[in-house]
């Protein structure tokens, strides 16, 4: 690579870091939706500005809320161990959800919520540019493709990038998932390094 080339993409990453910067700290202060109005925390996201596989959950749960970081609590526990198992440092993939506030009681988000959150969900998608979207769960799938059905649809891509796949709540719930799960996320990892 020429060195033009090299600074040229070293401030094109500079740029994309910022705005994803920048983002998060308008979601922090977002106050579009009510669900702002009972939040400790906002939950951007997290991961690096340039990541290969980008994770999108439902919505922050308890322990999310209070921290402000995505998949801390019991589902992200078993998100840890089920990307180990595929191989996949957390610390390179970023994760974030459909909508960036926890809904009372750990309800599901409303349509409207959701609507007001998705601009920063496609920001998200846009600047990170990653080469695989981990859907989990129905609320994720719902929202990117408009389709529901998660056990029928995991493990397939769609549009290219989109990969379906169980909620690790889901797992939690029901260990059976477990070696599904995983699976989809050697196929996420398989995916990116193809890509390459």
């Amino acid at each position: 690579m020429r060195s033009d080339q090299s600074s040229e993409r070293k401030e094109g990453m500079q740029k994309t870091a910022e705005s994803l910067s920048s983002l998060a700290e308008e979601i922090r202060s977002c106050t579009r939706c009510p669900l702002a109005q009972g939040r400790t925390k906002a939950v951007p996201g997290e991961g690096p500005d340039r990541a290969e596989i980008l994770f999108v959950g439902e919505a922050p749960g308890r322990d999310e809320d209070l921290t402000g970081r995505p998949f801390v609590g019991r589902a992200g526990s078993i998100l840890d161990r089920c990307l180990d198992e595929a191989g996949i440092d957390r610390s390179v993939v970023f994760i974030t959800s459909v909508v960036k506030c926890r809904p009372p009681g750990n309800r599901r988000p409303k349509k409207d919520e959701v609507e007001m959150c998705r601009p920063y969900l496609e920001s998200q998608i846009e600047l990170v540019q990653p080469k695989v979207v981990c859907l989990m769960g129905n609320a994720a799938t719902r929202v990117v493709l408009d389709m529901e059905g998660v056990t029928e649809l995991r493990g397939k891509v769609f549009r290219e990038i989109f990969l379906v796949t169980f909620h690790p709540a889901a797992v939690l719930r029901n260990r059976n998932l477990k070696e599904a799960f995983v699976s989809d996320l050697l196929a996420a990892r398989k995916k990116a390094e193809e890509e390459r």
